[in-house]
């Protein structure tokens, strides 16, 4: 059998430009919006015909900045000293480098001369990532609620945010919840716990830096980067 190279169809913005900060799952901030923007060859109206029709998305897409992979890693889960099979994890480091991600299709839009574009909702997807592959999805094939979630269940509680005002106005009205949302979910590696430590990610155009002690996330400095 013939085997079939795969390409980008499409490619996603979204406001980070780096790895740290971005939720681990997708749908757990679906205040983060992302654009999806369809290549050249792929930009037909008629190859999303009917895609209003559903309210969610997978989006098959790929670990473009990883180009190694090792049959066991270590999950942050698991405090970062434990080793499990990589095909038992959702580890990035891995052979073919492919991603899913399910997001919300808030709405589809005209990025010019008739092409296309999907806004989306709760990305979970890094600034440029390339996407392979989108499919409707379809609540009853793919929820399955009395699922186990093995040794990555429900984080549970969010952390508290305390961003002072004098920072908070400097980022765009649009983006604070969004921000917010991501800072309570606690971007630090979770094998990491020292108080003392400062921490610092790119979102939206801004160096955001902070620091977390006592269940509590204190923003210290929003820099614009831009």
């Amino acid at each position: 059998m013939k085997e079939k190279r795969i390409e980008p169809i499409a490619r996603i913005k979204t406001d980070f430009p780096g790895k740290f900060g971005i939720p681990r799952q997708s749908g757990i901030a679906g205040e983060l919006e992302g654009i999806i923007e369809f290549e050249k060859d792929y930009a037909d109206r008629e190859a999303i015909r009917g895609i209003e029709e559903f309210t969610h998305l997978w989006l098959i897409w790929g670990f473009s900045e990883n180009e190694s992979w090792s049959p066991t890693v270590r999950p942050p889960r698991l405090g970062g000293n434990v080793r499990k099979g990589v095909f038992a994890t959702r580890s990035p480091f891995r052979p073919n480098g492919l991603g899913l991600s399910c997001v919300r299709l808030l709405r589809v839009e005209d990025s010019g001369q008739g092409m296309p574009k999907l806004i989306v909702g709760g990305v979970d997807l890094m600034d440029g990532t390339p996407i392979y592959d989108i499919k409707p999805y379809i609540p009853y094939a793919d929820s399955i609620p009395d699922a186990s979630s093995g040794f990555a269940p429900d984080p549970g509680k969010s952390l508290e945010v305390i961003i002072p005002e004098e920072l908070e106005v400097r980022i765009p009205t649009e983006k604070r919840a969004a921000l917010r949302k991501v800072l309570s979910l606690d971007p630090r590696p979770q094998y990491l716990d020292e108080g003392d430590r400062e921490y610092g990610f790119g979102f939206a155009g801004f160096e955001i830096r902070f620091t977390v002690a006592d269940g509590t996330v204190r923003v210290l400095s929003a820099e614009k980067t831009e």
